[in-house]
């Protein structure tokens, strides 16, 4: 009986066990052997939900390391849950695979995703696999959870908060620029072109201080089209503008020596996204109490800016002018 159950399995279903159930850990997966899985917040929490789809030769390579392509599938949620203030729990992966992807591959991406799984405490609860005649896309929809009302949403800003925004911005654009051949003239080490290709290849969320956001921030949101237009997106929800010092916007050493030979990329660094960085704004008189929580997260935050009156998010030079920019952020349309 049983040798004739596994003869009538589907392809799909081989798949599902060979490489997803040994990292279905969470009890409401059911070991992926049902059509749905159940997920229960704690008492007095509420779930956040989340989706983003990765596209191969749009967010990744298609001769990127799999294990690599499933991490950044599974850390672009994981990003927006930290911005919202959320603690993983869980998520669900669809996957539509193009002919030739091999048991290699597969093997090497379930790796990746169990890894990173239990690095965030963030188990896969189910999801779905189908063949796809273009490129391959990988969606995650990731859960969280916050307690109830407590999510921090893009609107709430006020006017007089500072902006703050964690880690550095700009790396993931210049790595991408360095692995597009854009900058094989950038007189860079070994390792600041390692810096630069990580970045963009596998963002690290900062979920670290969600704790910080739910207690600290006005409104938050993740950087993943560009600093530039996610705060305008960020002003636009909360109706009130932003005056930012690009001066003071945190750079990497590989960064800044890009930088010193090429100042015109300051644009491109400020909008061409997948920083995956937390962008937030936090009243005055809370803003050395996060700057302090963050750092016991062992999270970096640096102030920008300041929230004002008006609309727009407009970024200053040293020398007090704006900085203009033909396209503030990535746009898929």
């Amino acid at each position: 009986m049983a040798k004739r159950a596994r003869s009538e399995e589907s392809g799909e279903d081989r798949l599902i066990a060979r490489y997803f159930r040994p990292i279905a850990r969470h009890p409401g997966a059911f070991d992926l052997i049902d059509d749905a899985a159940t997920l229960a917040p704690p008492p007095g929490h509420e779930l956040v939900l989340k989706v983003d789809a990765i596209v191969g030769q749009v967010h990744f390579f298609e001769d990127d390391p799999a294990d690599a392509v499933a991490r950044k599938a599974l850390r672009v949620n994981l990003s927006d849950l930290a911005a919202k203030g959320a603690k993983p729990v869980g998520f669900l992966l669809t996957l539509a695979l193009p002919a030739g992807v091999t048991s290699k591959w597969l093997a090497a991406f379930s790796r990746g995703l169990a890894s990173d799984a239990r690095r965030y405490g963030c188990p896969v609860l189910g999801g779905d696999t189908v063949r796809t005649p273009g490129p391959a896309m990988i969606s995650v929809t990731a859960f969280g959870t916050v307690p109830k009302g407590a999510m921090v949403h893009r609107f709430g800003a006020r006017t007089g908060d500072h902006v703050f925004v964690t880690g550095t911005i700009g790396d993931a654009v210049l790595g991408l620029k360095l692995r597009t051949g854009e900058g094989k003239r950038w007189a860079l080490g070994a390792s600041e072109r390692k810096h630069l290709a990580s970045r963009y290849l596998v963002p690290q969320p900062r979920n670290g201080i969600a704790k910080s956001v739910l207690a600290y921030a006005t409104a938050s949101m993740d950087v993943s089209d560009g600093l530039a237009g996610d705060l305008a997106k960020l002003c636009r929800a909360s109706k009130v503008g932003a005056q930012i010092d690009v001066a003071r916007v945190p750079l990497s050493k590989a960064a800044r020596s890009v930088l010193a030979r090429n100042g015109r990329l300051i644009e491109a660094m400020l909008s061409g996204g997948d920083d995956y960085e937390v962008l937030c704004t936090v009243p005055p008189r809370k803003a050395a109490a996060f700057q302090t929580a963050a750092r016991m997260a062992g999270v970096p935050v640096t102030a920008i800016g300041r929230i004002v009156k008006g609309e727009g998010a407009h970024f200053l030079r040293a020398d007090g002018k704006p900085l203009s920019f033909k396209r503030a952020s990535f746009s898929h349309f």
